[in-house]
């Protein structure tokens, strides 16, 4: 009976200690299944919107999953995710929507991005994945 309460113990706080180790923004996913399934398009020309507006889209894509940071630069409209960068752009009387790596999109949408967001080599970018000091 004692090995029975000791395994259940150890259980019981191995499934404590792996709830509490989610970091506060360990659901901060973007969402790109439910993006690809909402706007379709090819992974060439981004996922397309031909109707809606840049914030309208980006309203939509964070009224799904809430991003970390959001800025803006005109038309486009920028939302930060834990690993990724959404970029939300005018394109024929709507809006493309591009998904890249955080790293890839910062350097890539950098002119636009205002210094808001941290540049992935500093020590304040704080992205997901395996690494000590987070």
């Amino acid at each position: 009976m004692r090995t029975v309460r000791r395994i259940s113990l150890v259980f019981l706080a191995t499934v404590a200690l792996a709830a509490c180790s989610r970091g506060s923004d360990g659901s901060n996913d973007v969402p790109s299944g439910w993006i690809r399934s909402q706007y379709g398009g090819n992974s060439s020309a981004g996922y397309v919107d031909r109707r809606d507006a840049t914030s309208t889209v980006a309203k939509e894509i964070t009224g799904h999953s809430s991003a970390k940071g959001r800025t803006s630069k005109g038309d486009m409209v920028f939302l930060r995710y834990r690993n990724d960068i959404v970029a939300i752009t005018p394109y024929q009387g709507g809006s493309r929507i591009e998904i890249d790596d955080y790293r890839t999109g910062y350097h890539r949408w950098k002119p636009h991005l205002r210094s808001v967001w941290p540049h992935p080599d500093s020590d304040a970018f704080r992205g997901g994945g395996p690494g000590t000091g987070k």
